[in-house]
């Protein structure tokens, strides 16, 4: 039996770790952007053609490996730069978005490109997480793309990261976006700890009820969760880990070697503070807020069908 066939063999042989779905966050080597936020470690940043390089030819291995699964599976994009400026990257998500075992694919985006090449993505599972960079994009043109995204029937979400400066732009841009357009919000990284009073937290739980997790997130050490069991982190090379913030590999997912090692955990760090993370707690609601849409964060609406 080959690697592709002998990793898929080995997952649904532990049908009872990963009961059917399994959710993967993927991070390859790409850490260009074309944006310049003064906040970013990673503005204006540029790869070079060989990194590029790589990064395309991992991205096609995974989207290979993604093809020849019969599980239920969703997909995460999380790279440190902008992935759609890259053909490859939007290439893997239109090809993937019409596996019918993918339930699921998002990316994490600025939405600084056009829209033209969405007419090619099956919209019953494709999703985008858009952030407004205020320094980058004028309020008007980035609101303008959020509404040709509603016109065709793309789900998305829309946020920002909530700079003290920006709290008046965040007010705008959530008057600007029609109700139904979900809109989180992200606590500022470096912020000092009386960065944010009462009031202010106040003010933006109003237009993210769930920023209360990121500027205070409860302690993680012990908390369950479902990475490692039903959500995992890999990597260009294939490496699996259970998220982003747990550097303890659990194998490789082309020899089929993770699959062994999936099963329920606690987690090891005092504080997760990123959404990617701590959406995963089983402690905490996101589960049933969330519902189908924790990898795109998108919380759920009543009566609304989950992905196909």
């Amino acid at each position: 039996m080959d690697a592709p066939r002998a990793a898929i063999a080995a997952l649904e042989s532990d049908a009872h770790t990963a009961p059917g779905h399994l959710s993967l966050l993927y991070r390859g080597r790409l850490s260009s952007c074309n944006y310049d936020c003064a906040y970013c470690p990673f503005a204006k940043t540029r790869d070079s053609r060989a990194t590029l390089q790589r990064d395309a030819a991992d991205l096609a291995r995974f989207v290979d490996w993604a093809a020849t699964r019969t599980d239920a599976m969703s997909i995460l994009f999380t790279p440190w730069g902008e992935g759609l400026v890259r053909r490859h990257y939007r290439e893997a998500m239109i090809a993937l978005s019409r596996m019918p075992q993918v339930r699921r694919v998002a990316i994490q985006t600025n939405l600084c490109i056009g829209t033209r090449w969405l007419d090619r993505v099956d919209t019953r599972s494709f999703a985008l997480w858009c952030t407004w960079h205020p320094s980058e994009v004028s309020l008007e043109a980035f609101v303008a793309r959020c509404l040709e995204l509603r016109r065709r029937g793309i789900r998305f979400s829309v946020g920002m990261v909530a700079m003290r400066e920006l709290f008046d732009q965040i007010e705008r841009l959530r008057a600007a976006l029609p109700d139904d357009v979900p809109m989180w919000l992200n606590a500022y990284d470096q912020r000092t700890a009386d960065y944010y009073d009462d009031a202010d937290v106040a003010r933006l739980l109003r237009i993210d009820p769930h920023f209360g997790y990121s500027v205070a997130p409860p302690p993680s050490l012990g908390a369950a969760c479902a990475t490692g069991e039903s959500v995992l982190s890999v990597n260009g090379d294939g490496d699996v880990r259970r998220c982003h913030f747990v550097d303890a590999p659990l194998g490789n997912l082309y020899d089929g070697s993770f699959a062994a090692r999936l099963g329920p955990r606690p987690c090891p760090n005092r504080i997760c503070d990123c959404f990617i993370g701590y959406v995963h707690r089983r402690d905490l609601p996101f589960a049933r807020d969330y519902a189908d849409g924790q990898l795109e964060r998108v919380p759920a609406r009543p009566g609304e069908p989950t992905s196909r």
